[in-house]
């Protein structure tokens, strides 16, 4: 089993250390954070362009496409009466002299993303506490 430690720096500042790497988060100043560093829930959003991202720059190297004028723009709909985001869309910059014919599969490779398949199949999150000997 995986095992990501999550810790507390100071203030609204919590961290997350997995594989060596320190993940930090804040909140924002109006929240009563420093906004220092991303807040958690920006890192979540953030996933997933990010990792549709990935697969969309690995297809391209894959094909020896240059990916300097590829983006990905990412626009979110907050739905104010669940206060929750209920839809997400990405949208795939591609330069004028990208080839027609890969459109379709990069599209395929974005949703090929890990972070899209765990929200299609989200896993159980428990909660428990353990006290320290």
């Amino acid at each position: 089993m995986m095992e990501m430690k999550i810790f507390f720096e100071g203030k609204k500042k919590v961290n997350a250390e997995f594989n060596g790497q320190i993940i930090g988060t804040d909140q924002p100043i109006q929240a009563g954070g420093e906004g220092t560093a991303p807040a958690p829930f920006t890192l979540f959003l953030a996933s997933i362009g990010t990792c549709a991202g990935i697969y969309v720059k690995s297809f391209c190297n894959q094909r020896n496409i240059p990916t300097d004028d590829i983006s990905i723009s990412q626009k979110m709909n907050y739905n104010y009466k669940t206060r929750l985001i209920d839809s997400i869309e990405l949208k795939v910059n591609l330069p004028k002299d990208f080839p027609e014919k890969y459109k379709s599969a990069v599209i395929n490779a974005a949703n090929l993303c890990a972070v899209k398949e765990h929200l299609k199949n989200p896993p159980n999150v428990e909660v428990t506490t353990v006290t320290a000997d």
